[in-house]
């Protein structure tokens, strides 16, 4: 958990559940997995290895 929380900025519980929220949303509407990963594997373990690898991060985007 150290480790998911490490690959956030300022070590935010709520930004990693809303960055994994968001990535597993994106892999069930069929996006591309940046990791390999069982077929039966749930969509929120996918996310949570992404963000470990740190293949996704997240941004906070100004408009």
């Amino acid at each position: 958990m150290q480790t998911l929380l490490a690959k956030t900025s300022s070590n935010s519980i709520y930004k990693l559940v809303i960055t994994a929220a968001k990535r597993a949303l994106e892999l069930g509407a069929g996006s591309g997995k940046l990791v390999d990963a069982d077929p039966n594997t749930k969509l929120t373990t996918i996310a949570l290895k992404e963000i470990m690898q740190g293949k996704v991060s997240y941004k906070i985007v100004k408009k």
